[in-house]
């Protein structure tokens, strides 16, 4: 395929992509009576047709059950790890005894510090993407100060080289190797939000 850098180009491409019919099944906000062209999808993407009728189910079932929406609800809140992660199985390639549905992003990483960030005197710092997700970053903080340390010392930031773009691996495991001794956590999300690297 050779690349046209033109409008005609881009419809007839978008025209033979398989997975142009989903476009269908979100809202897209308007600007001067068109649909706007929408890229801000990392915290909160467009939001589906059917989303509505999902939450007006969610809340009749609170009503007409309440407490015991866990287990009679249409979709018992109980199970919904189960029934949630079976769809999750394509998509990340793992089975549905490999994954769990749960939370937030952010009250998990709280949970999964306090269960492995274990700092004493030596080994004390936890080493991270600058740039992570705002929220993962100050859920580390977080967690730093309550252990008692500073997190201007004890969160290292590895960053891109000066000039580009991308965090090199093997910036990462020089950090690694220099701060062995004081390494208490090394904390990467899988994929780098801004830049979609993958870790």
């Amino acid at each position: 395929m050779e690349y046209v850098a033109s409008l005609a180009f881009a419809k007839e491409k978008d025209q033979q992509d398989t997975l142009n019919k989903f476009r269908a099944q979100f809202y897209f906000p308007q600007r001067n009576g068109k649909d706007a062209i929408y890229l801000c999808g990392n915290s909160l993407g467009l939001q589906p047709k059917n989303v509505k009728a999902a939450i007006e189910q969610e809340l009749a079932d609170w009503q007409q059950c309440a407490v015991e929406g866990y287990w009679a609800a249409k979709n018992p809140w109980l199970y919904y790890q189960q029934y949630c992660s079976k769809p999750l199985t394509a998509i990340l390639g793992a089975s549905q005894q490999e994954l769990t549905v749960m939370n937030t992003l952010t009250v998990n990483l709280h949970l999964m510090m306090l269960s492995f960030y274990r700092p004493n005197k030596q080994r004390f710092k936890v080493l991270m993407e600058a740039g992570a997700f705002p929220s993962d970053q100050y859920a580390v903080e977080t967690q730093v100060k309550f252990h008692g340390y500073d997190p201007e010392s004890a969160i290292i930031e590895v960053s891109p080289r000066p000039g580009e773009h991308l965090i090199r691996l093997e910036d990462i495991l020089e950090i690694i190797n220099t701060e062995s001794d004081s390494l208490a956590l090394v904390l990467f999300g899988g994929i780098n939000y801004y830049t979609a690297t993958v870790f």
